[in-house]
Protein backbone atom coordinates (compact mmCIF):
# COMPACT_ATOMS: atom_id res chain seq x y z
CA UNK A 1 0.00 0.00 0.00
CA UNK A 2 2.13 2.88 -1.26
CA UNK A 3 -0.33 5.53 -2.39
CA UNK A 4 -1.32 8.44 -0.17
CA UNK A 5 -4.92 8.29 -1.42
CA UNK A 6 -5.26 4.76 -0.05
CA UNK A 7 -3.26 5.50 3.09
CA UNK A 8 -5.61 8.38 3.91
CA UNK A 9 -8.42 5.88 4.50
CA UNK A 10 -6.41 4.40 7.37
CA UNK A 11 -6.81 7.72 9.18
CA UNK A 12 -10.62 7.83 8.97
CA UNK A 13 -11.26 6.16 12.31
CA UNK A 14 -8.90 8.36 14.33
CA UNK A 15 -10.24 11.47 12.58
CA UNK A 16 -13.81 10.41 13.36
CA UNK A 17 -13.01 9.99 17.05
CA UNK A 18 -11.65 13.54 17.20
CA UNK A 19 -14.66 14.96 15.36
CA UNK A 20 -17.13 13.07 17.51
CA UNK A 21 -15.56 14.42 20.68
CA UNK A 22 -16.40 17.91 19.47
CA UNK A 23 -19.76 17.02 17.90
CA UNK A 24 -21.06 15.38 21.07
CA UNK A 25 -20.49 18.67 22.90
CA UNK A 26 -22.86 20.25 20.37
CA UNK A 27 -25.51 17.62 20.97
CA UNK A 28 -24.97 15.59 17.78
CA UNK A 29 -26.47 12.11 18.04
CA UNK A 30 -24.59 8.97 16.99
CA UNK A 31 -26.02 5.61 15.94
CA UNK A 32 -23.74 2.58 16.06
CA UNK A 33 -24.23 -0.02 13.34
CA UNK A 34 -23.05 -3.64 13.24
CA UNK A 35 -24.50 -4.85 9.95
CA UNK A 36 -25.16 -3.75 6.39
CA UNK A 37 -28.86 -4.52 6.85
CA UNK A 38 -29.27 -1.32 8.89
CA UNK A 39 -30.71 1.40 6.60
CA UNK A 40 -28.23 4.14 7.38
CA UNK A 41 -30.28 6.54 5.24
CA UNK A 42 -32.80 6.81 8.10
CA UNK A 43 -30.03 7.68 10.56
CA UNK A 44 -28.76 10.43 8.27
CA UNK A 45 -32.31 11.70 7.70
CA UNK A 46 -32.70 11.93 11.48
CA UNK A 47 -29.73 14.31 11.61
CA UNK A 48 -27.59 11.71 13.38
CA UNK A 49 -24.25 10.18 12.42
CA UNK A 50 -24.21 6.48 11.43
CA UNK A 51 -20.92 4.79 12.30
CA UNK A 52 -19.61 1.25 12.13
CA UNK A 53 -18.81 -0.49 15.43
CA UNK A 54 -15.68 -2.46 16.26
CA UNK A 55 -15.77 -6.24 15.98
CA UNK A 56 -12.82 -7.42 13.91
CA UNK A 57 -10.02 -7.92 16.45
CA UNK A 58 -9.12 -10.74 18.80
CA UNK A 59 -8.08 -8.51 21.73
CA UNK A 60 -11.47 -8.25 23.52
CA UNK A 61 -12.56 -11.85 22.91
CA UNK A 62 -11.28 -13.07 26.29
CA UNK A 63 -13.37 -10.47 28.10
CA UNK A 64 -16.42 -11.45 26.07
CA UNK A 65 -15.99 -15.10 27.01
CA UNK A 66 -16.69 -14.18 30.63
CA UNK A 67 -20.30 -13.75 29.48
CA UNK A 68 -20.61 -15.48 26.11
CA UNK A 69 -19.87 -19.12 25.16
CA UNK A 70 -16.32 -19.84 24.00
CA UNK A 71 -17.58 -21.74 20.95
CA UNK A 72 -19.41 -18.69 19.59
CA UNK A 73 -18.48 -16.85 16.38
CA UNK A 74 -15.40 -14.61 16.93
CA UNK A 75 -17.16 -11.68 15.27
CA UNK A 76 -19.92 -11.78 17.90
CA UNK A 77 -17.46 -12.19 20.77
CA UNK A 78 -15.24 -9.39 19.49
CA UNK A 79 -18.23 -7.07 19.06
CA UNK A 80 -19.49 -7.68 22.57
CA UNK A 81 -16.00 -7.62 24.06
CA UNK A 82 -15.27 -4.20 22.62
CA UNK A 83 -18.57 -2.91 24.02
CA UNK A 84 -18.15 -4.48 27.47
CA UNK A 85 -14.59 -3.19 27.91
CA UNK A 86 -15.32 0.31 26.55
CA UNK A 87 -12.46 -0.06 24.08
CA UNK A 88 -14.50 0.82 21.00
CA UNK A 89 -14.82 4.64 21.04
CA UNK A 90 -17.66 4.51 18.51
CA UNK A 91 -19.71 2.34 20.87
CA UNK A 92 -18.98 4.75 23.71
CA UNK A 93 -20.19 7.68 21.60
CA UNK A 94 -23.32 5.88 20.37
CA UNK A 95 -26.67 7.08 21.69
CA UNK A 96 -28.37 4.09 20.09
CA UNK A 97 -27.08 0.81 18.67
CA UNK A 98 -28.93 -0.90 15.82
CA UNK A 99 -28.72 -4.68 15.65
CA UNK A 100 -30.42 -7.27 13.48
CA UNK A 101 -31.35 -10.95 13.56
CA UNK A 102 -28.96 -12.28 10.92
CA UNK A 103 -28.08 -15.15 13.25
CA UNK A 104 -29.20 -16.60 16.57
CA UNK A 105 -25.88 -15.79 18.22
CA UNK A 106 -26.08 -12.09 17.45
CA UNK A 107 -29.77 -11.97 18.36
CA UNK A 108 -29.11 -13.34 21.84
CA UNK A 109 -25.94 -11.28 22.27
CA UNK A 110 -27.96 -8.10 21.63
CA UNK A 111 -30.23 -9.05 24.54
CA UNK A 112 -27.21 -8.92 26.85
CA UNK A 113 -25.82 -5.78 25.20
CA UNK A 114 -29.02 -3.96 26.19
CA UNK A 115 -27.49 -3.75 29.68
CA UNK A 116 -24.69 -1.57 28.28
CA UNK A 117 -26.45 0.68 25.79
CA UNK A 118 -29.92 1.17 24.22
CA UNK A 119 -30.17 -1.37 21.40
CA UNK A 120 -32.79 -1.49 18.66
CA UNK A 121 -32.99 -4.92 17.01
CA UNK A 122 -34.49 -5.24 13.53
CA UNK A 123 -36.34 -8.51 12.91
CA UNK A 124 -35.08 -9.74 9.56
CA UNK A 125 -37.18 -12.08 7.38
CA UNK A 126 -35.20 -15.05 6.07
CA UNK A 127 -37.40 -16.83 3.55
CA UNK A 128 -38.22 -14.54 0.64
CA UNK A 129 -37.93 -11.02 -0.75
CA UNK A 130 -41.57 -10.59 -1.75
CA UNK A 131 -45.03 -10.91 -0.24
CA UNK A 132 -45.26 -11.30 3.53
CA UNK A 133 -41.46 -11.18 3.95
CA UNK A 134 -41.22 -7.79 2.27
CA UNK A 135 -44.23 -6.55 4.24
CA UNK A 136 -42.49 -7.58 7.47
CA UNK A 137 -39.29 -5.80 6.48
CA UNK A 138 -41.17 -2.63 5.47
CA UNK A 139 -42.75 -2.65 8.94
CA UNK A 140 -39.31 -3.11 10.53
CA UNK A 141 -37.88 -0.15 8.60
CA UNK A 142 -40.87 1.95 9.71
CA UNK A 143 -40.33 0.80 13.28
CA UNK A 144 -36.70 1.95 13.14
CA UNK A 145 -37.83 5.30 11.75
CA UNK A 146 -40.24 5.71 14.68
CA UNK A 147 -37.55 4.71 17.19
CA UNK A 148 -35.10 7.27 15.79
CA UNK A 149 -37.74 10.01 15.85
CA UNK A 150 -38.71 9.17 19.42
CA UNK A 151 -35.15 8.73 20.66
CA UNK A 152 -33.83 11.97 19.16
CA UNK A 153 -36.97 14.15 19.17
CA UNK A 154 -36.94 14.75 15.42
CA UNK A 155 -39.20 14.30 12.41
CA UNK A 156 -37.83 12.20 9.56
CA UNK A 157 -39.49 13.52 6.40
CA UNK A 158 -39.68 11.81 3.02
CA UNK A 159 -37.59 14.63 1.58
CA UNK A 160 -34.81 14.05 4.10
CA UNK A 161 -34.86 10.32 3.41
CA UNK A 162 -34.54 10.89 -0.35
CA UNK A 163 -31.63 13.26 0.18
CA UNK A 164 -29.92 10.62 2.30
CA UNK A 165 -30.67 7.97 -0.33
CA UNK A 166 -28.90 10.07 -2.97
CA UNK A 167 -25.92 10.45 -0.65
CA UNK A 168 -25.58 6.74 0.13
CA UNK A 169 -26.18 5.79 -3.51
CA UNK A 170 -23.28 8.05 -4.51
CA UNK A 171 -20.98 6.51 -1.89
CA UNK A 172 -21.83 2.93 -2.93
CA UNK A 173 -21.47 3.77 -6.61
CA UNK A 174 -17.96 5.16 -6.07
CA UNK A 175 -16.96 2.15 -3.94
CA UNK A 176 -18.12 -0.15 -6.73
CA UNK A 177 -16.26 1.82 -9.40
CA UNK A 178 -13.08 1.65 -7.32
CA UNK A 179 -13.51 -2.09 -6.78
CA UNK A 180 -14.10 -2.59 -10.50
CA UNK A 181 -10.66 -1.19 -11.35
CA UNK A 182 -9.37 -4.59 -10.28
CA UNK A 183 -10.99 -6.23 -13.28
CA UNK A 184 -7.80 -5.45 -15.19
CA UNK A 185 -4.57 -7.44 -14.98
CA UNK A 186 -2.44 -6.66 -13.11
CA UNK A 187 -4.98 -5.39 -10.56
CA UNK A 188 -4.64 -1.74 -9.55
CA UNK A 189 -5.30 -2.40 -5.87
CA UNK A 190 -4.15 -5.13 -3.54
CA UNK A 191 -6.66 -6.99 -1.41
CA UNK A 192 -5.47 -5.05 1.62
CA UNK A 193 -5.98 -1.80 -0.29
CA UNK A 194 -9.54 -2.81 -1.11
CA UNK A 195 -10.25 -3.78 2.48
CA UNK A 196 -8.78 -0.55 3.80
CA UNK A 197 -10.88 1.61 1.48
CA UNK A 198 -14.25 -0.14 1.70
CA UNK A 199 -14.14 -1.16 5.38
CA UNK A 200 -12.71 2.11 6.66
CA UNK A 201 -15.36 4.13 4.81
CA UNK A 202 -17.94 2.79 7.25
CA UNK A 203 -16.26 4.68 10.11
CA UNK A 204 -16.49 8.11 8.46
CA UNK A 205 -18.02 10.97 10.42
CA UNK A 206 -19.02 13.07 7.41
CA UNK A 207 -20.47 11.18 4.46
CA UNK A 208 -19.61 13.98 2.02
CA UNK A 209 -15.97 13.90 3.10
CA UNK A 210 -15.85 10.15 2.52
CA UNK A 211 -17.41 10.63 -0.92
CA UNK A 212 -14.78 13.24 -1.78
CA UNK A 213 -12.03 10.84 -0.66
CA UNK A 214 -13.50 8.07 -2.79
CA UNK A 215 -13.79 10.38 -5.79
CA UNK A 216 -10.14 11.41 -5.35
CA UNK A 217 -9.02 7.78 -5.22
CA UNK A 218 -11.09 7.01 -8.31
CA UNK A 219 -9.34 9.84 -10.19
CA UNK A 220 -5.96 8.53 -9.05
CA UNK A 221 -6.75 5.00 -10.19
CA UNK A 222 -7.91 6.32 -13.56
CA UNK A 223 -4.38 7.55 -14.27
CA UNK A 224 -2.27 4.76 -12.72
CA UNK A 225 -1.36 1.26 -13.80
CA UNK A 226 -1.04 -0.10 -10.28
CA UNK A 227 -0.85 1.33 -6.78
CA UNK A 228 0.83 -1.63 -5.11
CA UNK A 229 3.53 -2.38 -7.66
CA UNK A 230 3.32 -6.16 -7.34
CA UNK A 231 3.97 -8.47 -10.30
CA UNK A 232 0.83 -10.25 -11.52
CA UNK A 233 0.04 -13.43 -9.61
CA UNK A 234 -2.93 -15.78 -9.38
CA UNK A 235 -6.15 -13.79 -9.13
CA UNK A 236 -8.17 -14.82 -6.07
CA UNK A 237 -11.77 -14.09 -5.15
CA UNK A 238 -12.46 -14.10 -1.40
CA UNK A 239 -16.00 -15.04 -0.42
CA UNK A 240 -17.79 -15.74 2.85
CA UNK A 241 -17.87 -14.02 6.24
CA UNK A 242 -17.15 -10.32 6.84
CA UNK A 243 -13.50 -9.28 7.17
CA UNK A 244 -12.04 -6.11 8.64
CA UNK A 245 -8.74 -4.68 9.77
CA UNK A 246 -7.67 -7.07 12.51
CA UNK A 247 -9.31 -10.13 10.96
CA UNK A 248 -7.63 -9.93 7.57
CA UNK A 249 -5.14 -12.78 8.05
CA UNK A 250 -6.41 -14.81 5.09
CA UNK A 251 -5.96 -11.83 2.76
CA UNK A 252 -2.48 -11.11 4.11
CA UNK A 253 -1.30 -14.72 3.88
CA UNK A 254 -2.69 -15.11 0.36
CA UNK A 255 -0.91 -12.01 -0.90
CA UNK A 256 2.32 -12.76 0.98
CA UNK A 257 2.37 -16.04 -0.96
CA UNK A 258 2.34 -14.11 -4.25
CA UNK A 259 -1.34 -14.07 -5.21
CA UNK A 260 -3.65 -11.07 -5.59
CA UNK A 261 -7.00 -10.91 -3.82
CA UNK A 262 -8.65 -8.98 -6.63
CA UNK A 263 -12.16 -8.94 -5.16
CA UNK A 264 -14.09 -9.74 -2.00
CA UNK A 265 -17.70 -10.86 -2.18
CA UNK A 266 -18.35 -10.48 1.55
CA UNK A 267 -20.23 -7.72 3.42
CA UNK A 268 -17.06 -5.63 3.72
CA UNK A 269 -16.50 -6.04 0.00
CA UNK A 270 -18.69 -6.20 -3.08
CA UNK A 271 -21.88 -7.73 -1.71
CA UNK A 272 -23.87 -4.52 -1.21
CA UNK A 273 -22.16 -2.19 -3.70
CA UNK A 274 -24.53 -2.89 -6.58
CA UNK A 275 -27.68 -2.27 -4.53
CA UNK A 276 -29.14 1.22 -4.98
CA UNK A 277 -32.22 2.84 -3.47
CA UNK A 278 -34.94 3.65 -6.01
CA UNK A 279 -35.58 7.35 -5.40
CA UNK A 280 -38.54 7.37 -7.83
CA UNK A 281 -40.85 5.29 -5.61
CA UNK A 282 -43.61 7.25 -3.89
CA UNK A 283 -42.80 5.80 -0.46
CA UNK A 284 -39.07 6.04 0.38
CA UNK A 285 -39.52 3.57 3.25
CA UNK A 286 -40.65 0.92 0.76
CA UNK A 287 -37.69 1.86 -1.46
CA UNK A 288 -35.27 1.32 1.43
CA UNK A 289 -36.89 -1.98 2.37
CA UNK A 290 -36.68 -3.26 -1.21
CA UNK A 291 -33.00 -2.32 -1.38
CA UNK A 292 -31.86 -3.83 1.90
CA UNK A 293 -33.84 -7.06 1.66
CA UNK A 294 -31.85 -7.88 -1.49
CA UNK A 295 -28.58 -8.21 0.46
CA UNK A 296 -27.47 -11.80 -0.24
CA UNK A 297 -26.48 -12.71 3.31
CA UNK A 298 -26.20 -16.44 4.03
CA UNK A 299 -29.09 -16.03 6.49
CA UNK A 300 -31.39 -15.73 3.45
CA UNK A 301 -33.02 -18.93 2.24
CA UNK A 302 -32.88 -19.61 -0.60
CA UNK A 303 -29.95 -17.35 -1.40
CA UNK A 304 -29.82 -17.48 -5.20
CA UNK A 305 -28.65 -13.90 -5.61
CA UNK A 306 -25.40 -14.67 -3.77
CA UNK A 307 -24.61 -17.54 -6.15
CA UNK A 308 -25.40 -15.29 -9.12
CA UNK A 309 -23.17 -12.59 -7.65
CA UNK A 310 -20.24 -14.96 -7.09
CA UNK A 311 -20.62 -16.40 -10.58
CA UNK A 312 -20.57 -12.94 -12.12
CA UNK A 313 -17.58 -11.84 -10.05
CA UNK A 314 -15.59 -14.91 -11.09
CA UNK A 315 -16.11 -13.94 -14.71
CA UNK A 316 -15.83 -10.15 -14.38
CA UNK A 317 -12.62 -10.25 -12.31
CA UNK A 318 -11.04 -13.06 -14.37
CA UNK A 319 -10.57 -15.15 -11.24
CA UNK A 320 -8.18 -18.13 -11.12
CA UNK A 321 -9.38 -19.53 -7.79
CA UNK A 322 -11.84 -18.92 -4.95
CA UNK A 323 -11.18 -18.91 -1.20
CA UNK A 324 -14.33 -19.20 0.87
CA UNK A 325 -13.86 -17.99 4.46
CA UNK A 326 -16.08 -19.11 7.35
CA UNK A 327 -15.59 -17.89 10.91
CA UNK A 328 -15.93 -20.70 13.41
CA UNK A 329 -19.54 -21.29 14.52
CA UNK A 330 -20.98 -19.29 11.62
CA UNK A 331 -23.33 -22.07 10.59
CA UNK A 332 -25.14 -20.38 7.71
CA UNK A 333 -21.97 -19.53 5.79
CA UNK A 334 -20.52 -22.93 6.66
CA UNK A 335 -23.52 -24.77 5.25
CA UNK A 336 -23.66 -22.49 2.22
CA UNK A 337 -20.02 -23.27 1.42
CA UNK A 338 -21.32 -26.46 -0.20
CA UNK A 339 -23.23 -24.45 -2.82
CA UNK A 340 -20.31 -22.06 -3.32
CA UNK A 341 -17.91 -24.96 -3.83
CA UNK A 342 -20.20 -26.63 -6.33
CA UNK A 343 -20.53 -23.39 -8.30
CA UNK A 344 -16.76 -22.82 -8.40
CA UNK A 345 -16.04 -26.42 -9.44
CA UNK A 346 -18.60 -26.13 -12.24
CA UNK A 347 -16.43 -23.34 -13.59
CA UNK A 348 -13.40 -25.67 -13.39
CA UNK A 349 -11.57 -23.49 -10.89
CA UNK A 350 -9.72 -24.41 -7.67
CA UNK A 351 -11.80 -23.89 -4.53
CA UNK A 352 -10.62 -23.70 -0.93
CA UNK A 353 -12.94 -23.51 2.07
CA UNK A 354 -11.29 -22.22 5.26
CA UNK A 355 -12.87 -22.33 8.70
CA UNK A 356 -10.96 -20.30 11.26
CA UNK A 357 -11.19 -17.64 13.97
CA UNK A 358 -9.44 -14.35 14.74
CA UNK A 359 -6.40 -15.90 16.37
CA UNK A 360 -3.00 -16.45 14.78
CA UNK A 361 -2.71 -20.02 16.09
CA UNK A 362 -3.43 -21.59 12.70
CA UNK A 363 -1.35 -19.28 10.50
CA UNK A 364 1.09 -22.00 9.46
CA UNK A 365 -1.65 -24.43 8.49
CA UNK A 366 -3.42 -21.67 6.56
CA UNK A 367 -0.20 -20.95 4.69
CA UNK A 368 0.18 -24.61 3.74
CA UNK A 369 -3.39 -24.92 2.48
CA UNK A 370 -3.37 -21.65 0.56
CA UNK A 371 0.05 -22.43 -0.94
CA UNK A 372 -1.25 -25.79 -2.15
CA UNK A 373 -4.15 -24.04 -3.86
CA UNK A 374 -1.85 -21.53 -5.55
CA UNK A 375 0.40 -24.33 -6.79
CA UNK A 376 -2.67 -25.99 -8.24
CA UNK A 377 -3.46 -22.78 -10.12
CA UNK A 378 0.09 -22.50 -11.44
CA UNK A 379 -0.16 -26.01 -12.82
CA UNK A 380 -3.66 -25.68 -14.20
CA UNK A 381 -3.53 -24.58 -17.80
CA UNK A 382 -7.31 -24.50 -18.02
CA UNK A 383 -7.42 -21.63 -15.50
CA UNK A 384 -6.10 -19.25 -18.14
CA UNK A 385 -3.49 -17.90 -15.73
CA UNK A 386 -0.62 -16.36 -17.65
CA UNK A 387 1.76 -14.14 -15.67
CA UNK A 388 2.23 -10.75 -17.26
CA UNK A 389 -0.71 -11.01 -19.66
CA UNK A 390 -3.29 -8.23 -19.44
CA UNK A 391 -6.68 -9.90 -19.57
CA UNK A 392 -8.98 -6.92 -20.09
Amino acid sequence: MNDSKVNSFMDIRSATVAKMLEAKKEGVKVVGIYCTFCPQELVIAAGAVPVGLCGTKEDPVTAAEEVLPRNLCPLIKSSYGFAATNTCPFFVFSDLVVGETTCDGKKKMFEIMQELKPVHVMQLPHMSREGAALDLWVDEVRRLKSRLEEEFGVEITDEKIREAMDLVNKEKSLQKEISDFNRVSPPLLSGMDLLTVIWSSGFGFDKMEVIEMLAGLKDTLSSHKSLHGKPPGPRILLTGCPVGIGSEKVIRVTEELGASVVAMENCTGYKTLGLMSDTTLDDPIVALAKKYIQIPCSCMSPNRYRMNLISGMIDDFSVHGVIDLTWQACHTYNVESYEVGRLVKQKNLPYLHLETDYSSSDLESLKVRIQSMLEMIDGNESSGYRPGVRCC
